[in-house]
């Protein structure tokens, strides 16, 4: 099992991530990432919500949806202009990111034949953009992946950004 687990390393670093324990079945084996290391990355660029999960500095959790896209082990979210009763910068995801930088985020698959649910949780540090190269990038993969942010101010907004340092699965992707 460590000769898979250190392969499944490997693999996931050429994928842009730096460490993760492998795949897991549904039995809780590990499996080689290589036959799957396309999947993977089809995974997590093809969803379209995600769940992300913050918590500040008095340790309570917040989990929120979230669209998102992912490239090269970043992941990014716009702070966007859908309703909000705060000012971005002020929502309580931004502020625990700016208190505690750990984030999780999990983007499932859910399907009425449960032979085909699948989940990967992702693992990182998270920081604040609000312009800049990544800023820049992440809009554009936002912009790539979500027509609807082709209307919005997106540039002019916040975005998160997550520096994948940990990933793990479960199901078949």
């Amino acid at each position: 099992m460590k000769l898979l687990e250190y392969k499944g390393k490997k693999l996931l670093a050429e994928c842009g991530i730096r460490s993760a324990p492998g795949i897991v079945t549904n039995n809780d084996s590990y499996i080689n990432l290589s036959y799957h290391k396309e999947r993977y990355k089809e995974f997590l660029s093809a969803g379209r919500v995600a769940h992300l999960a913050t918590t500040g500095s008095r340790g309570h959790p917040v989990v929120v949806p979230i669209c998102y896209a992912f490239e090269d082990a970043e992941l990014y979210s716009s702070i966007d202009a859908k309703a909000k009763r705060i000012a971005p910068l002020l929502l309580e995801r931004v502020r625990n990111i700016r208190e505690n930088s750990y984030v999780s985020i999990v983007v499932d698959r859910y399907e009425e034949d449960w032979s085909r649910l699948a989940y990967v949780l992702i693992r990182g540090r998270a920081t604040i953009l609000t312009r800049g190269p990544r800023h820049k990038k992440g809009v554009h993969l936002l912009r790539m992946k979500y027509p609807q942010y082709q209307e919005m101010a997106i540039e002019e907004r916040p975005l998160i950004h997550v520096a994948v340092n940990h990933a793990k699965s479960w199901g078949v992707l």
